[in-house]
C-alpha cells in the first residue's frame, strides 16, 4: 500500500466549485487544488465524465492534492453534460469535448495565479482526451501524462479487437447508461438540479447503438485516434500503463510514432494508477509525475529527460492465478523503441512442434467449441481481488491447436509484440482466430503470457473486410499484444490457436475449422538481452496525499463463477461486483453500487450466445436520494445483432423515469 504523506512544501487551497463559463454560455463545474503562494504556478487539467464530487473523489484527493502540495495547481473538470456541468453528453470523445478542453485551458492559463504553462493528465477517458487535445495544439499545453489509454479507438478500446466485437462494448455502454442518468449535486447547483436531471434522463440512450453501427474502422473511429497523424502532437508525452491492462499496446505505438519529446513507463498493474494499482509492486508515480510537470511546466532541472526512453517491468516465473497482489519481476530499460537490441527469432509451426527450421508435413486442424476462451481472463482486468486474470490454460490448450518448442536450454526474456504469419484454409467464410502464447512448466502447467485475435475477414483491412475464401489457402498476419516475461530454462513456449474466444469476443455465426499448412507458417519472438541501464531503473516508494474522509458502511465483494448445465449443455459465466456503500464524510454524500454480467452459450451453437449486463448506482446528497438501474441484453442470429436496453431512475424510491428500446443492427462481418 502507498504511504500517506502529511507534510508538504505548500499549504493547499481547495476551490469547489470553480465555475468556468464557455463561449456558448455553458457552465463547467471544476474543483481546483492550488498551492498557497504569491508566485505564479503551473497548472494540470484532468477532464472526465465520472463525477468529481462523488465518483472519482477518492483518488482525486490522494493525487491532485499531492501535486498541489508541491507547487503544481490541478483542476479536475466535469466535462459538458457530466457531474455538475451544464449540457448533455451524447457519446464518448466527441469533437465538442476537445474544443471545450482547448477553451478551458486558455481560460485557466490566463488566470493571475498561473504561469501560463498547462499540462493534461488522465487515466482511461482522461488519457484518451489528453492525447486528442494535444493533437489540437492549444498554445498553453506544454506536456501531458496519458495513462491506460490508446492512440487508436478502433484497434484498442472496449469495442473491437482485431476486427472482432468485444463483449465489453455492451458492458461499458450499460455502465454509462447509469452514469448519464444521475443528476448533478443539489449542494452545488442548487434548485436547478432537478430540471438538469430530467433533461439528462430524456436525452439518455445506449451508446452501444452507435458503436454497433460502426463495425469496421470508418471515419467514426478515426476521429479522436491520434495514430491517424502523430505529427499533430508537438508537446511532451509521458505514456504510462501496466501489462495487465487492456490498453498496453498503445505505449509502444506512441513511442514509435511520436516525434515530440516522450518517455514511457510500463509496469505490472491493471487499469489503475501506479501508486494505487494492483498487481504490485506499486511505484512512486506521483513523484515521477512531479518531475515531469516541474521540468516541462516550470523549467526546473529534475532529470526526468535523463531517464531511459522506456522503463519496463519484466514479469518473472509465476504460477497462473485469477489475481495477484504482487507480480514477481524486475525493471529494465530501453533507450530506443523499437529497440535495435531485440533479437527477432523465427520459429516454424511444424507438424510436431515449434522449431527453428521449417519441416513440412501433414496439415493440422482445429475446430474449437463455442465455449473456448473461458479460462483466458477478462478483456478489461481491474486488479485488486477481482478474479479477472487468466488461470491455468491446459483446458484451453486442449480445445486449441498447439505448437511447442523443445524445453529451453537457458532462460530467455521476451519483450514486445510477437508476430505470426499463417498459411491456412477454413471451411466457412467468417472466422475469428485467437492466438495465445503460453509458458509451459515442466509439470504441464500452462501460463498465458500474451494473446491476439483476428477476425479473418479483416485479414487485409479493418476498413474493407471480405469473406474468407472457403477451402482455398490464404495468408494472414497477426500481431499479439505487447508483453514482457522471463521464461526459465526447462520451460517450453507454446503457441495455441483457437477459433473461438468466448467470453471476450462475440462469436461468428458458425463453428469453424481452420487448417494450418505446417512448415509454411511462422511466429517471430522478440528476444531481449540484458541492457546496460537495466540496473539503473529506480522508483521512489508509492506515496499519496491523505485520503478523503470517508466511512465504509458495507463492504464490497467481487466473484466469478462458471456453471455447466449438464441437461441443456449451456455454460453460464457470472461476474458479480458489489461496490458496497460508502459515506463521503466531508460533503454529506453516501454512494452504493453493484454490477452483474452474465454470459450464456452452448458449446455447439455460437448463435446461442447471450450477454446480460446490469448496473445500479445510488447517491444520497443532502436532502436528495437518487438511484439509477440499467439492463442491457445482446443476442444475435446469422444476420443481425439484437440489442435491448433499459434505464430506470428513482427519487426517494419512486420511479420518475423509465425507458428502453430494442434495436436490430445488421452484422457487418462481426
Amino acid at each position: 500500500m502507498a504511504d500517506i504523506r502529511t507534510e508538504f512544501p505548500y499549504a493547499v487551497e481547495v476551490v469547489d466549485p470553480l465555475w468556468i463559463t464557455l463561449a456558448d454560455g455553458t457552465r463547467i463545474a471544476t474543483t481546483l487544488w492550488k498551492p498557497k503562494t504569491k508566485d505564479k504556478v503551473p497548472l494540470v487539467v484532468e477532464m472526465v465524465p465520472y463525477r468529481r464530487r462523488d465518483g472519482t473523489v477518492f483518488r482525486d484527493v490522494e493525487i491532485q492534492a499531492y501535486w498541489a502540495g508541491f507547487g503544481v495547481a490541478v483542476c479536475r473538470v466535469d466535462i459538458r453534460g457530466a457531474g455538475d456541468s451544464d449540457g448533455l453528453l451524447a457519446d464518448e470523445y466527441l469533437p465538442r469535448e476537445q474544443e471545450d478542453a482547448c477553451e478551458i485551458i486558455a481560460h485557466l492559463s490566463a488566470e493571475a495565479w498561473c504561469n501560463g504553462n498547462v499540462g493534461m493528465v488522465g487515466i482511461s477517458w482522461g488519457g484518451f482526451n489528453s492525447l486528442q487535445v494535444a493533437a489540437r495544439r492549444p498554445p498553453a499545453l506544454k506536456a501531458i501524462i496519458t495513462l491506460c489509454s490508446t492512440d487508436d479507438r478502433y484497434a484498442d478500446d472496449v469495442h473491437y479487437m482485431g476486427g472482432a466485437l468485444i463483449t465489453e462494448d455492451e458492458m461499458w455502454s450499460n455502465f454509462m447508461l447509469v452514469k448519464n442518468a444521475m443528476p448533478p449535486d443539489p449542494q452545488i447547483v442548487g434548485d436547478a438540479w432537478r430540471d438538469m436531471w430530467l433533461k439528462r434522463l430524456e436525452a439518455n440512450t445506449s451508446w452501444s447503438e452507435h458503436w454497433l453501427r460502426h463495425q469496421c474502422r470508418d471515419a467514426y473511429w478515426k476521429q479522436g485516434s491520434v495514430c491517424e497523424d502523430f505529427s499533430k502532437i508537438d508537446c511532451a508525452v509521458l505514456a504510462v500503463c501496466g501489462w495487465e491492462d487492456s490498453y498496453s499496446n498503445s505505449v509502444a505505438r506512441l513511442l514509435e510514432g511520436l516525434s515530440s519529446p516522450k518517455r514511457a513507463i510500463m509496469g505490472p498493474w491493471t487499469h489503475a494508477f501506479p501508486c494505487r494499482g494492483n498487481p504490485g509492486p506499486q511505484i512512486g508515480y506521483l513523484q515521477e509525475a512531479l518531475r515531469w510537470w516541474k521540468y516541462w511546466l516550470a523549467g526546473e532541472a529534475t532529470g526526468i529527460m535523463d531517464e531511459p526512453l522506456y522503463r519496463v517491468f519484466v514479469i518473472e516465473e509465476e504460477r497462473p492465478r485469477s489475481y495477484y497482489e504482487t507480480h514477481r519481476g524486475h525493471w529494465v530499460a530501453e533507450e530506443a523503441w523499437p529497440s535495435p537490441r531485440i533479437d527477432w527469432q523465427t520459429r516454424y509451426l511444424n507438424p510436431i512442434g515449434l522449431d527453428r527450421e521449417a519441416k513440412t508435413g501433414a496439415e493440422r486442424s482445429v475446430r474449437s467449441p463455442a465455449t473456448a476462451g473461458t479460462d483466458c481472463g477478462r478483456w478489461g482486468g481491474y486488479g485488486g481481488t477481482s478474479p479477472d486474470l487468466a488461470i491455468d490454460q491446459r483446458r484451453e490448450d486442449g480445445q486449441a491447436l498447439c505448437f511447442d518448442t523443445e524445453p529451453l536450454a537457458e532462460a530467455i526474456t521476451l519483450l514486445g509484440a510477437p508476430e505470426i504469419e499463417l498459411e491456412l484454409t477454413v471451411d466457412v467464410p467468417k472466422v475469428n482466430l485467437a492466438a495465445r502464447l503460453c509458458d509451459v512448466y515442466p509439470d504441464g502447467t500452462s501460463a498465458l503470457m500474451t494473446y491476439g485475435v483476428l477476425n479473418l475477414s479483416h485479414r487485409d483491412s479493418h476498413e474493407f473486410p471480405e469473406d474468407c475464401p472457403v477451402g482455398k489457402p490464404f495468408k494472414v498476419k497477426l500481431k499479439l499484444n505487447d508483453f514482457a516475461r522471463e521464461i526459465p530454462a526447462g520451460h517450453r513456449i507454446r503457441l495455441a490457436l483457437a477459433t473461438q474466444h468466448w467470453f471476450v469476443l462475440w462469436p461468428q455465426p458458425t463453428l469453424a475449422t481452420a487448417t494450418i499448412r505446417t512448415g509454411l507458417s511462422t511466429i517471430r519472438l522478440p528476444v531481449r538481452p540484458a541492457g546496460p541501464r537495466d540496473t539503473s531503473v529506480r522508483f521512489e516508494p508509492a506515496e499519496i496525499a491523505p485520503p478523503v474522509p470517508s466511512t465504509d458502511i458495507t463492504a464490497g465483494a467481487v466473484t466469478k463463477t462458471v456453471e455447466d448445465d449438464l441437461g441443456s449443455g449451456i455454460r453460464t459465466i457470472k461476474l458479480r461486483s458489489d461496490g458496497g456503500t460508502q459515506s463521503i464524510d466531508d460533503r454529506g454524500i453516501v454512494t452504493s453500487s453493484w454490477n452483474n454480467d452474465t454470459f450464456f452459450i452452448h458449446p455447439d451453437d455460437p448463435l446461442s450466445a447471450k450477454l446480460v449486463t446490469e448496473y445500479a448506482w445510488a447517491i444520497r446528497s443532502g436532502p436528495s436520494d437518487m438511484e439509477a438501474k440499467s439492463r442491457t441484453e445482446l443476442t444475435a442470429d446469422a444476420g443481425n445483432f439484437y440489442l435491448t436496453w433499459q434505464i430506470e431512475a428513482r427519487e426517494k424510491g419512486r420511479v420518475i423515469h423509465s425507458k428502453g428500446a430494442t434495436r436490430t443492427i445488421k452484422r457487418d462481418f462481426c
